[in-house]
C-alpha cells in the first residue's frame, strides 16, 4: 500500500470510529430575502406563486409584525434584535452604536462565527442610521452592494399618458429597455446576488437580498399589468376612518399625496380621500409590483441548494391600500404592521403557524438554528448595553411542537406622532418633533393601543397622558374599522389587554 493510500484510510478509520461529537459539523447556508414594503397578501386577489411555493414547503408564519411600520426603525430593529425604544430611533438620523450601544447585528454575529456574509440591494435603510455604510465591516464580508440603477429610482422616468410627458408618478409601469441604463435596480441585485451563488463558497455563507418593489415610486415592469386587469382588482372594504378612531391614528401619506400623478388630484389636505378609480388603479399597480418581485425570487431560487440552506422571507413592514382612508405606512393598523414572514429549513416538514410573532424574532431563531457556541442571553431592558442580548425570542419551540402553544407570545409595536391631529410631519416626525408615542399589542384575536405622552429628550412616557386608546376585535372586524374601546361587553378585554401592554412596555424602560 502506497503512502498516499494508507493516510488516505486512516483518515477514513478516524471518521467512522470518530463519535459523532468529533467531527466537524457542515454548517447551514443563509439566504436572507427582504422585500420593501410588501404587505401580507392574504385576499386571494393576485397569484405569487414563487413566494407561495416556498411558504407550501416552509414553515409560514400569518401573524408576523414589524415593530415600526418605517423603514429604518424597522430594519435595524430586526437587524439587531433590539425594539425600537432600546436603538432611540424612530426616524432615519441617528447611528445605533454611536448614540445607543454597541450592538451585534445579525449578520455580524454570523461574521464573527465563520461565515461570509453579503449584502445585495436594500437591507440596512442606508444613510445616517447605518453609517452612510450599511454597517460595514461590522456586519458584512465585502463592501454591500448597491444597484447603480438605483440612482434614478425617484427621477421623472414615467409617461404620463396625458401630458405626454415624463413624471415623477407614483404609479409607473415602464419599459425596461427604455428606461436609464436599460434595466432597473432590483433586476440588478437579482443579477449580482446570483453572481454570489455562483462562487465557489468555501466557508458557509450568509446573503441578504433586498428587493426593493412594491416601494414607492410603484416602478415596475409594464407587462406586469396584463396580469391583473384593472376589472379584477377589489376595492377596499372600508375607504373612510371610522368616527370612533382617534386623529392621532390617522396619517395623511404625504409620500402619495407629493407625487405628481396624486398631486394633480388636489385632494384635500390632511382628510380628503383618494378617488375611488385611483384607489382601484394603485391597487392594481402594488399587486403588479409585488408580481415582479415574486418572479425574481423565483429566478433567485433556482440558484439555491435547498439541501443545506436556511431561507428566511420576509418584509420591512406592511402598507396601507386604502383601508380606513389611509395610504403608504406610517401607522400601528395591521396593515401596516402584517408582514409575510416564511423560514424554510432544510429537513423541517411543511407547517403554517397563526401565532403571533415579532419580526424581532427572527435573529434569535437562527441563532438557534445554526448550532454556533453562543453566550446570548435575554436583554433586561431598553438599557442592557450588552453588546449581544436579545428582546425577542426564538421561534424554534413553536416552529418544533404544533400540538400546543409554547409561552405567552403576542406582537409590540409602536409608532411615533408630533401631535394629536395630523400635519405635514405626522408620517415621519424627527425624534425632536415626537410629542406622542402609541404602543401597540396584537394577540390572536386583539389588537389594542394606547397613544400616550413621550418626551424625544428624556426618552420617558407618561401613560396618565393619553390622547387615544383603540380596541379591534379580529374575529368580526379584520380591518379594524370599528374601534371597540368604550364598548362594555370588552371592558375586562380593554382593561387585560391594557395591563400586558403597559407591563411589557415599562419593563423595557425600566
Amino acid at each position: 500500500m502506497g503512502c498516499l493510500q494508507y493516510f488516505v484510510c486512516i483518515i477514513l478509520c478516524l471518521l467512522y470510529y470518530c463519535p459523532q461529537e468529533c467531527r466537524s459539523v457542515t454548517k447551514p447556508n443563509i439566504i436572507f430575502i427582504l422585500v420593501d414594503d410588501l404587505r401580507h397578501l392574504s385576499d386571494g386577489t393576485i397569484n405569487l406563486p414563487n413566494i407561495q411555493k416556498l411558504a407550501d414547503e416552509g414553515v409560514e408564519f400569518k401573524n408576523a409584525f414589524a415593530q415600526q411600520a418605517l423603514c429604518a426603525p424597522s430594519r435595524n430593529s430586526m437587524l439587531t434584535g433590539r425594539r425600537p425604544d432600546s436603538l432611540r430611533l424612530y426616524d432615519f438620523y441617528n447611528y445605533w452604536r454611536d448614540t445607543a450601544g454597541n450592538f451585534t447585528t445579525l449578520p455580524q454575529f454570523f461574521k464573527e462565527n465563520g461565515y461570509d456574509t453579503y449584502s445585495v440591494g436594500k437591507i440596512f435603510h442606508p444613510g445616517i442610521s447605518s453609517n452612510f455604510t450599511d454597517d460595514y465591516p461590522y456586519s458584512w464580508s465585502e463592501y454591500p452592494y448597491h444597484p447603480p440603477s438605483e440612482i434614478y429610482k425617484d427621477a421623472a422616468v414615467c409617461k404620463d399618458k396625458f401630458t405626454r410627458k415624463l413624471q415623477s408618478n407614483l404609479i409607473c409601469p415602464v419599459n425596461v429597455m427604455h428606461q436609464p441604463s436599460g434595466t432597473l435596480p432590483d433586476i440588478e441585485s437579482l443579477e449580482a446576488a446570483v453572481d454570489i451563488l455562483s462562487r465557489n463558497n468555501s466557508k458557509p455563507f450568509l446573503l441578504a437580498v433586498g428587493f426593493h418593489k412594491p416601494h414607492v415610486p410603484i416602478k415596475f415592469p409594464k407587462e406586469y399589468l396584463e396580469q391583473i386587469p384593472l376589472n379584477k382588482v377589489k376595492p377596499q372594504r372600508h375607504p373612510y376612518m371610522s368616527h370612533n378612531t382617534p386623529t392621532v391614528a390617522f396619517h395623511p401619506w404625504t409620500d402619495v399625496r407629493h407625487r405628481d400623478d396624486i398631486a394633480r388630484l388636489n385632494i384635500p389636505f390632511p382628510w380628503g380621500t383618494m378617488p375611488y378609480d385611483w384607489s382601484l388603479k394603485i391597487r392594481q399597480s402594488y399587486y403588479a409590483a409585488t408580481m415582479y418581485v415574486d418572479d425574481l425570487i423565483g429566478q433567485l431560487m433556482s440558484w439555491v441548494d435547498r439541501r443545506k440552506t436556511i431561507v428566511v422571507l420576509t418584509s420591512d413592514h406592511g402598507w396601507s391600500l386604502g383601508e380606513n382612508g389611509l395610504w403608504a405606512k406610517y401607522s400601528n393598523f395591521d396593515v401596516a404592521l402584517k408582514v409575510p414572514l416564511i423560514i424554510s429549513l432544510p429537513g423541517q416538514e411543511p407547517k403554517s403557524i397563526h401565532t403571533p410573532v415579532e419580526l424581532l424574532d427572527i435573529f434569535p431563531t437562527l441563532v438557534d438554528y445554526s448550532g454556533l457556541a453562543h453566550n446570548i442571553t435575554n436583554c433586561q431592558n431598553s438599557m442592557d448595553k450588552s453588546p449581544l442580548c436579545f428582546e425577542g425570542k426564538s421561534l424554534k419551540p413553536l416552529i418544533t411542537d404544533e400540538t400546543k402553544s409554547v409561552g405567552n407570545y403576542f406582537a409590540v409595536s409602536q409608532y411615533p406622532r408630533p401631535s394629536v391631529y395630523p400635519q405635514y410631519n405626522s408620517d415621519k416626525p424627527r425624534l425632536k418633533h415626537i410629542r406622542i408615542m402609541g404602543y401597540s399589542i396584537r394577540t390572536k384575536r386583539y389588537r389594542y393601543t394606547e397613544w400616550i405622552s413621550f418626551n424625544n429628550t428624556l426618552f420617558t412616557i407618561d401613560w396618565n397622558k393619553c390622547y387615544g386608546v383603540e380596541l379591534y376585535d379580529h374575529l368580526t372586524d379584520r380591518d379594524e374599522s370599528n374601534n371597540l374601546y368604550l364598548v362594555d361587553k370588552y371592558k375586562n378585554i380593554k382593561q387585560y389587554l391594557s395591563r400586558l401592554l403597559r407591563s411589557h412596555v415599562n419593563r423595557n424602560y425600566n
